[in-house]
């Protein structure tokens, strides 16, 4: 094995042995009630990034909702919260590594999308310190062991034109063993009630299948998401590779644990499905 992506927020995000995290997977599942709706083909979906303390449940709701899927291969849409660059970067080396073990890349599909369009690169960048891809992969490492490999994603820039790039190359390489994770947490640090109006643009665009006036939305800042731009991308190409609904799962803050709705951080979980 080469080059390995080793955990950069376990113990902080998460529980950093595999025993904690584990059961923290498993109680937050348990809270989750079984899916009312039985989509059969589940391409994508949308699911916070935060401590599993706060957008945890939030996550579940979008991970139980694939648990009896079958996936070989799943790509994470993240933002880059630490470090600018203009383009979008999959990771160059061969694996991640979480406390639940290692996930390889899949080398094929991130050459794929890297020969799609020239915005797409192989590199580090975003990679190194990021968080909104890592805390994905104990979910699915919980519902899927290890029978999946992953392309990470990290999009420096969300501009149009990146997000266009990216829902183009998502396009070429997804199939109904894929899955396309778009990870975002709303708005943050308004106070609740605020937060409640901004969040519930992004949800009603999500319910509408309407990526096109999102990316309106948040370049007008009518709503706010760390990972706008993803979403955007995920449901342009799934709605361009023929998939008919989306489903609104949980929408949560962090008020609702902390109990401070001065300011507070929003999430949601959401599939397309057909």
């Amino acid at each position: 094995m080469g080059e390995i992506r080793k955990p950069a927020v376990a113990g902080m995000f998460y529980p950093a042995t595999s025993e904690k995290l584990e059961r923290q997977l498993s109680r937050l599942f348990s809270e989750v009630p079984v899916p009312t709706v039985e989509e059969k083909l589940i391409p994508g979906i949308i699911a916070p990034h935060a401590g599993y303390m706060y957008s945890g449940l939030t996550a579940a709701y979008a991970y139980k909702n694939i648990a009896d899927k079958k996936y070989t291969k799943v790509i994470i849409l993240s933002p880059s919260h630490r470090e600018y660059f203009g383009g979008i970067s999959i990771y160059d080396g061969d694996a991640y590594e979480t406390p639940l073990g290692r996930i390889n890349v899949d080398q094929n599909i991130a050459q794929r999308m890297t020969d799609i369009s020239p915005r797409v690169m192989r590199s580090t960048a975003g990679h190194r310190d990021e968080h909104g891809i890592e805390v994905h992969l104990p979910f699915l490492q919980h519902i899927f062991g290890s029978d999946f490999e992953l392309v990470p994603v990290v999009m420096g820039d969300q501009s149009h034109a990146n997000i266009v790039e990216l829902s183009n190359a998502l396009l070429e390489v997804m199939d109904d063993d894929t899955l396309v994770v778009a990870s975002s947490d709303l708005s943050h640090f308004y106070p609740k009630s605020i937060a409640h109006k901004l969040d519930s643009v992004i949800a009603d665009r999500i319910v509408e299948y309407d990526p096109v006036n999102l990316e309106q939305d948040l370049e007008k800042q009518l709503t706010h998401a760390c990972g706008g731009g993803l979403v955007v991308a995920l449901m342009k190409a799934t709605k361009r590779a023929g998939v008919k609904n989306s489903l609104l799962l949980h929408r949560s803050d962090s008020g609702d644990v902390s109990g401070d709705n001065s300011s507070v951080v929003g999430y949601l979980s959401a599939s397309f499905y057909n």
